[in-house]
């Protein structure tokens, strides 16, 4: 059997053994593609060959790409009577993601033109200012992986403190910064009811959804300036500050809660985990007062920073997208006006306002399309809205029938939306140009 794996590779290599040349840039979009589905595949393996409980291929393969896309997403209920090998694999499924995610989204996506890093570049010089494949990217994904065992080992470290034993405080800080939001029982957070763990995960969730090079810059450096300086981390606080306030005095008011320390506790508790698409619940929020439910889901749209484990269309697209609509209104006061469109006080080249308003169009054009498959499948508006919300922007609980899960959805359902997790952590376009007559022409 060994024999025989050596020989298949080296069949593989002897062809190619002379040639040196680097990457082209369609390789790059092939083997990230690859990778992924690669990975998410051979991912529910394990899953497949479980005695108990029996998974059927279509649902290991959703757990599996849900935990490498950090979506949280789960067909799974009776958690807190499975074995804990199966808990744990799923949390490390969603940690190992995670990691990938953060080396993805700052070493590779920006060269195949489809990141948020561009974006980033635009305002700051970090470590992502490099544009190839060279050594200097091998020393920034070093950098981030310390920085992301470091912020792991600090949040497992409070959680145990805060009163949580061994193994969840290990599997919980595993999916609150990779931003995942498995968790191992089914109450999620709501399981230890305690406001000095929600406390943790509220400042681990929000350091996560922060762009990581604006972590390492600030290690380097030792000062607080990165962040204070970026306006995408300005908008990403002023957003998620403005929503708590509206979300806990709604539910002060409205929210039948029995005190305001109770009410923030729980507001701000879930406005950072959806807004951050962790997916992490202290309570049922789908059936909050008003239009709280939907309010959040539409939070996880913006979703974290660019360079962070967070889905969504990331906090910079949509500053450039506010930005640029905000010109356009005062062009037609004054018309014959140049108008740069600024971030950090540099201009924004007009070909990456192209691409984000391209990204922007394609990503509403996918997400209909996939809801009304699902609405073709029998499924409910709300439910079908929520779920390749959920799905696209890699956040996990939704509304209607999959608030608690998606194991009652039909195969075809939960395939389209394992196509919904990769495309939204892929940034859509580095799957779909795999479909593109071009892509494949010389």
């Amino acid at each position: 059997m060994r024999l025989a794996v050596v020989q298949r590779l080296l069949l593989i290599w002897f062809p190619v053994r002379h040639r040196t040349e680097d990457l082209r840039l369609r390789d790059g979009f092939l083997v990230v593609a690859a990778f992924w589905l690669g990975l998410g595949s051979v991912g529910a393996l394990p899953l497949v060959f479980l005695e108990q409980p029996a998974m059927s291929v279509t649902d290991a393969v959703f757990e599996s790409m849900s935990g490498l896309t950090t979506t949280g997403a789960t067909v799974l209920t009776g958690l807190d009577d499975m074995p804990r090998s199966l808990l744990y694999y799923r949390q490390q499924l969603q940690w190992l993601g995670g990691m990938g995610i953060i080396v993805l989204a700052v070493a590779v996506l920006p060269m195949l033109g489809v990141g948020g890093m561009q974006l980033y570049r635009a305002e700051i010089a970090g470590p992502v200012k490099d544009t190839k494949l060279t050594p200097r990217i091998t020393e920034t994904a070093k950098a981030l992986w310390y920085i992301y065992l470091g912020l792991t080992v600090a949040c497992g470290s409070a959680y145990y403190a805060a009163g949580m034993g061994a193994f969840d405080a290990l599997c919980h800080a595993f999916s609150t910064v990779a931003i995942g939001g498995f968790s191992t029982h089914d109450a999620s957070m709501g399981y230890f009811n305690s406001p000095v763990i929600n406390a943790i995960a509220i400042v681990f969730m929000f350091v996560a959804g922060v762009n990581f090079s604006l972590h390492f810059l600030a290690m380097r450096s030792t000062s607080l300036k990165a962040y204070l300086q970026d306006s995408e981390f300005r908008a990403y606080a002023k957003g998620i500050g403005g929503l708590a306030v509206a979300v806990v005095g709604y539910l002060y008011f409205f929210g039948g809660y029995s005190s305001l320390h109770e009410t923030i506790n729980v507001g701000l508790f879930q406005v950072v985990s959806i807004a951050t698409t962790t997916g992490f619940t202290t309570t049922d929020y789908s059936v909050w007062p008003g239009a709280l439910p939907v309010l959040l889901l539409f939070a996880s749209f913006v979703g974290g920073c660019a360079g962070s484990t967070g889905g969504g269309m990331k906090v910079m697209r949509c500053l450039l997208l506010y930005r640029q609509g905000r010109r356009e209104i005062k062009r037609l006061v004054h018309p014959n006006a140049e108008i740069p469109v600024k971030l950090g006080g540099n201009p924004v080249p007009a070909r990456v306002i192209e691409s984000v308003w391209g990204f922007f169009a394609v990503y509403v054009s996918v997400f209909v399309i996939m809801m009304i498959v699902l609405l073709f499948d029998g499924v409910d508006q709300v439910t079908a809205f929520s779920a390749i919300a959920a799905s696209l922007n890699n956040l996990g609980p939704g509304l209607g029938e999959v608030a608690a899960g998606f194991g009652g959805l039909s195969d075809l359902s939960k395939w389209v939306c394992v196509v919904a997790m990769l495309l939204g952590r892929l940034e859509i376009f580095t799957l779909l140009v795999l479909v593109s007559r071009s892509f494949w022409r010389e």
